[in-house]
């Protein structure tokens, strides 16, 4: 899985108090306690109304018998859920998820530099049926390994096997596209009547809701674990820069995880596992890329093996505040300075240039080139923009007709 930057992580450690007297701290403190509450409770069971509200309050509570509260907060639950309530929820929403989540089982070709015959290696991951017919969803790095090194380059992935939730056989997949920018795959494998997963809406979900993540982690296929939503919309950088918006979860993902389901209660599709956080002192940060995003990506790689995308061409510098204020005689504005142009792109014929600093799209300030990505890439290929930007420090506007990327 991916590595996380913890620079800002930050290390609390509580020192311990060692040198005490046990009797004067501890054992005296405790017997007193201890008699203090058998009087409080003997005096308190004397008194009839005071008796029957301990006895009351002593008995087990069900989902339907509300908690004492000293403050009353709407809309938030204050009952106590019963666990077996809980465990059936789990169960049922395994049982309908876990036919939908497969196994996959890559083998690359690995070249070395310490041989001239190139050798083999294989990974796990996960995926999950979308089409009765054998289409599944992936991670692009699942099938699409990037992991090389000074001493060997991992190849194509030269087999790619599919094991069914309690199916010992192994289908042979193909790969239908695959994306590198959103990290998605869509394999196939030539067996219908297969059961396709539910997907929900993961515009809905909130935080604290629960979760299920199922999925393949070390090889250890149909695996589920439970958490909650702990943040939505979370930017995540990948190694190679890339940012992705994602869910943040706190039920474990593992390596082999990558490509399986993050579901909600409902056993519907919220999520496409894809990494986690890891390193010393860090539990509980998992991703998955939310259902809604995937949509249109792995239609497209469907219908045309790749992922149409509407592009400007243009590789640019947020100039923030900061930039502005450390470099007062460059007479900058906030925006995005254009490093470079692609040839014959949008950004080209538009008229744009480098040092070109754009300030707004439609009319909508801007202050990142992340913003302009997304705002590019939701557009359809031959919308119209309007770019205004300045150059020699004055405003200017464009039309730009925008290409396939």
């Amino acid at each position: 899985m991916d590595k996380y930057d913890q620079k800002t992580n930050k290390l609390i450690k509580v020192k311990n108090k060692k040198n005490f007297s046990f009797v004067r701290n501890v054992a005296l403190p405790f017997s007193s306690g201890i008699a203090g509450a058998a009087l409080v409770v003997g005096l308190c069971v004397g008194v009839s109304p005071i008796r029957e509200l301990l006895a009351s309050n002593l008995s087990i509570q069900t989902a339907s018998t509300p908690v004492a509260s000293a403050t009353t907060v709407s809309n938030i639950n204050t009952s106590q859920i019963s666990l077996s309530d809980y465990s059936d929820t789990s169960v049922g929403v395994a049982t309908k998820v876990l036919p939908s989540v497969v196994g996959i089982e890559v083998e690359y070709t690995v070249n070395s530099i310490f041989s001239k015959n190139s050798g083999s290696a294989t990974a796990e991951g996960s995926g999950v049926i979308i089409s009765e017919d054998g289409y599944i969803l992936t991670n692009n790095h699942v099938i699409s390994s990037s992991s090389n090194s000074s001493y060997y380059e991992l190849g194509n992935a030269t087999s790619i096997k599919v094991y069914l939730y309690n199916d010992e056989t192994p289908y042979t997949a193909t790969i239908v596209g695959k994306d590198e920018q959103s990290d998605l795959a869509v394999i196939k494998i030539e067996k219908d009547g297969l059961t396709a997963a539910e997907l929900g809406d993961s515009s809905t979900i909130q935080v604290g809701e629960w979760c299920m993540a199922i999925g393949n982690p070390l090889g250890m296929k149909s695996s589920v674990t439970t958490g909650t939503i702990s943040a939505v919309n979370r930017e995540v950088t990948e190694e190679d820069g890339q940012i992705l918006k994602v869910i943040q979860t706190c039920a474990a993902i593992n390596s082999g995880n990558s490509g399986g389901a993050l579901v909600n209660s409902q056993g519907q599709v919220i999520g496409i596992n894809t990494m986690k956080a890891s390193g010393t002192g860090i539990e509980g940060v998992g991703f998955a890329i939310p259902i809604n995003t995937t949509k249109s990506i792995y239609s497209d790689l469907i219908n045309y093996s790749k992922v149409k995308r509407a592009y400007l061409g243009i590789t640019g510098i947020d100039i923030t505040d900061e930039v502005i204020k450390s470099n007062p005689k460059l007479n900058l504005v906030k925006g995005i300075y254009i490093k470079a142009i692609e040839d014959f792109s949008s950004a080209e014929k538009g008229g744009l240039q480098v040092t070109d600093i754009i300030t707004k799209v439609d009319n909508k300030d801007l202050s990142s080139i992340q913003e302009l990505k997304e705002y590019v890439q939701s557009k359809s290929i031959g919308d119209s923009i309007e770019i205004t930007y300045v150059r020699d420090s004055k405003t200017k506007t464009t039309k730009i007709i925008l290409q396939e990327q």
